[in-house]
């Protein structure tokens, strides 16, 4: 019984932030071209991805203050800026929008330093034959 105990402990400890909040928060702000383009290119699908099953999106407007439910290790001077945040502190972020193909590539380089798990999605035909 011990031994199991010891097992269980040592895979919650090896788990790091699979157990922890993880959010990706967006900071932006009213007539931010770099925002639109975001938008545009990944919001709507940010979502159904691994990444954003990981880490869900929280937006907030730089001018309206900053949320209390996470804490900036530095002040947002650009949108947008992407923060991740674990367990209310940020451990990493993206300053500027460097385009989809970048910027999907800096996401996963974040989400792998802070040891959040990232499951790869399954395609549709996959889930479908279950």
């Amino acid at each position: 019984m011990i031994r199991l105990l010891g097992i269980g402990l040592a895979l919650a400890l090896s788990a790091g932030a699979a157990w922890a909040e993880v959010r990706l928060v967006m900071a932006e702000q009213v007539g931010c071209a770099y925002c639109e383009r975001w938008d545009h290119e990944i919001a709507e699908i940010y979502p159904k991805t691994s990444e954003g099953q990981a880490a869900p999106l929280l937006r907030y407007d730089i001018h309206s203050g900053t949320p209390a439910s996470f804490e900036l290790a530095r002040p947002v001077n650009f949108t947008p800026t992407f923060i991740l945040v674990v367990d209310g502190q940020e451990v990493n972020r993206i300053e500027g929008y460097p385009g989809e193909d970048f910027f999907w590539g800096l996401l996963g380089m974040m989400l792998e330093r802070a040891d959040v798990p990232v499951v790869p999605a399954q395609p549709a035909s996959a889930e479908a034959n279950g």
